[in-house]
């Protein structure tokens, strides 16, 4: 785990999604990733920590339930990939862009740009944390059967952005537990063969 930063995490809802909080060691400056329901227990997680940026892996709505209350009471800017942002509740602050790097006091979180699961999916990385959104799981991409999902295009997400990092990378996705890049990587072909 980065020495740097502290990530909290937590799961709400039906769908289990994972909400993730990035904390600045040094300064408390956090980032929100993904504000699926329960305003009120990620603004708890929030408390004790000074939010800059609310931050979308995409658009899908078990993601956004609880996004514009959080918006609203914290006032930070929501940043999302330019393709998903007519399926947010409200339109965000600013566009996330492959290859941007965002400062939280003082650390950086690294944008890329994953399309697959959905248009304008996006994962980040600060140190050996990868928050991955629903591309990748333990076992396998996310679902691309969807009318605007890719296999094709999510396998290459996966394959030239993502198992391009370290091995020991802890990747934390949409639902579920942790895996690490190292644990995944080595089964690309399988995922490609069966159709995943």
């Amino acid at each position: 785990m980065s020495d740097a930063v502290e990530l909290k995490q937590f799961s709400v809802g039906d769908w289990n999604n994972n909400v993730y909080i990035l904390v600045d060691r040094a300064t408390g400056a956090s980032v929100l990733i993904d504000a699926p329901t329960d305003a009120a227990r990620i603004m708890e997680a929030l408390e004790g920590t000074n939010p800059v940026y609310i931050l979308m892996t995409h658009a899908d709505r078990d993601h956004v339930g609880a996004l514009d209350e959080v918006r609203q009471a914290t006032g930070v800017p929501v940043g999302a990939h330019p393709t998903e942002a007519d399926r947010l509740p409200s339109p965000p602050d600013f566009e996330l862009q492959e290859g941007q790097t965002l400062q939280f006091g003082n650390s950086e979180l690294r944008v890329m740009h994953t399309p697959g699961h959905s248009p304008g999916g996006m994962s980040f990385v600060t140190g050996d944390i990868l928050i991955a959104g629903d591309t990748l799981f333990p076992g396998g991409p996310g679902n691309t059967k969807r009318p605007d999902g890719s296999f094709d295009t999510i396998v290459e997400s996966i394959r030239s952005k993502l198992f391009t990092l370290p091995d020991e990378t802890r990747v934390y996705p949409g639902h579920g537990d942790p895996t690490t890049i190292g644990t995944e990587r080595p089964h690309l072909q399988e995922w490609i063969d069966r159709g995943w």
